[in-house]
Formats: structure tokens, sequence, C-alpha cells
């Protein structure tokens, strides 16, 4: 069973298992708890599972920023007395991932990139930002997880639906603020000192972040490895569950420090 901690700086995470350490990272308006379906990789690997500020636990946040998410990440790992890691972040946590590389690339033992992006053209994000805040407004919880549901998920089915909804729970404190760090993103000169194993993972009908994103992506990280799930959209991890739990099994075996 996994446990809730609290770091010395107030990081709410959830730890489990034992072996290579393994963190995962969340996207945004998601909890730490929504990599449920990834727990069986506690059997061979040390999970590390933060909430990022303004995100599930962690409630008191200070300055919201990708810089932010990542320095929080760095310091939970010292404070265990963890040297290096596996890193895999989701959307939002795939950008944090990076800046994670950007910041401590020693601590990297490898990257996984899903469904995330590198660069947001300014104009381009003050008007997403823009439709977002009108197409939100006043509506309740339930109806914002509910419509984001169906623009994240490919498919629509009831299961599908209800556990995207039970582990996307945005606070509407801190989620615009957490956009617009997103939104600020470019790690366009980053990515070609990218220099640990790297797996960038898309969904083909991703319509949050298209797949040739992280086409783009990969061509950029030199010797990176491409996968993109079919029949799906901005979350596989959920929808391809089973594919993808397998993808990432090859992936972090093969690159397995040597014992």
């Amino acid at each position: 069973m996994s446990q809730i901690f609290k770091s010395y700086s107030g990081i709410p995470y959830l730890r489990l298992g034992a072996g290579e350490p393994l963190v995962f990272i969340h996207g945004l308006g998601e909890v730490k708890e929504g990599w449920a379906n990834q727990f069986e990789f506690a059997n061979q690997y040390d999970l590390i599972i933060p909430d990022l500020r303004g995100h599930g636990d962690y409630i008191t946040p200070g300055e919201i920023s990708i810089k932010n998410f990542a320095f929080d990440i760095i310091s939970l790992l010292k404070e265990l007395e963890i040297e290096s890691a596996h890193i895999c972040g989701l959307s939002m946590g795939g950008m944090v991932a990076q800046e994670i590389y950007r910041q401590a690339p020693e601590m990297c033992r490898s990257l996984m990139l899903v469904s995330t992006f590198h660069f947001a053209p300014q104009q381009l994000g003050k008007l997403f930002i823009k439709y977002r805040k009108a197409t939100t407004g006043n509506k309740s919880p339930e109806a914002i997880a509910a419509r984001s549901a169906k623009v994240c998920l490919y498919s629509w089915t009831k299961e599908n639906i209800e556990t995207f909804s039970k582990y996307y729970k945005p606070n509407k404190k801190y989620f615009f603020k957490a956009l617009e760090a997103c939104l600020k993103v470019n790690n366009l000169t980053l990515l070609p000192k990218i220099n640990v194993p790297t797996l960038i993972i898309g969904g083909q009908y991703d319509s949050v972040i298209p797949v040739w994103v992280q086409f783009m992506m990969h061509k950029q990280i030199r010797h990176s490895e491409f996968v993109i799930f079919r029949n799906t959209g901005h979350v596989a991890k959920l929808e391809a569950k089973d594919e993808f739990n397998q993808v990432l099994w090859e992936f972090l075996n093969k690159h397995k420090m040597a014992s």
C-alpha cells in the first residue's frame, strides 16, 4: 500500500516499493493519486509520486512556476538521500521533468516525457488562457472535470470518464497560475543537450498537445525513443494502461543501472 508523506518543506508525496528510484509527475489539475494504474512498478522500483504546488494536498505553495515545481522535486529527492532517479512526467509533469534535467542533470537516470511539449509561442499561449477562462467560468468542479475528460480522452466510456474525474481536481486558486507557467516554457536550446536515455510518448488523437509536438521533441533529443499510442488521447496511462505500462517496463529495464 502507498503511504502519504510530507517532506520537511511540506511537499506531500506517495512512496511505495523498493529498488531504483522512479519519480512520477502528474499533469495540470491532476493529483498524485492519478498514477494509481502505475503502482505496479513498486514491484521493482522505489516509487516517489509528489503533488506539485497548488495541486492535491500541496495547498500552501508559494510561487507557482515550472522552475519551482522542479526545485521542489529535486529538494525532495535530496531530502530522501536519493542521488538520481528515473523521471517520468505527463503533460505539465513532462515540462517539470525537462526542468529537473536543466537544474540537475546528474539526478536524472532517464527521462520519460509523456504527452508534453517543450515550447509555446507567446501569442498562442495568451489566446489559450483567454479561451480556458471563458469556458471554465463559474461551472461546478464536477462539470469542469466532465468537460475536461471529454477533451483529454479519446474513448468516452463511463469507466474512463469516472476514473479521469476521480483524479482531476483542479484548484481554482492556482490552476490558471500553473497554466500560465506551462505556457512560458521554452526548452528549444535544452533538448539537444539532453544526453540521458529518453523515451517520448504521444497519443494518436491527443487534442491537448498534438502528437507532432512530441515528434519534434524526438527529433531534437539525440538517440531518444518515440512511441505513439493508437486510439488514445492525452492520457494514455489511463486509456491504454496495460500497453503504456509495458512500454515503460521495457524502457526502464533497458536502462537500469548495472548492479
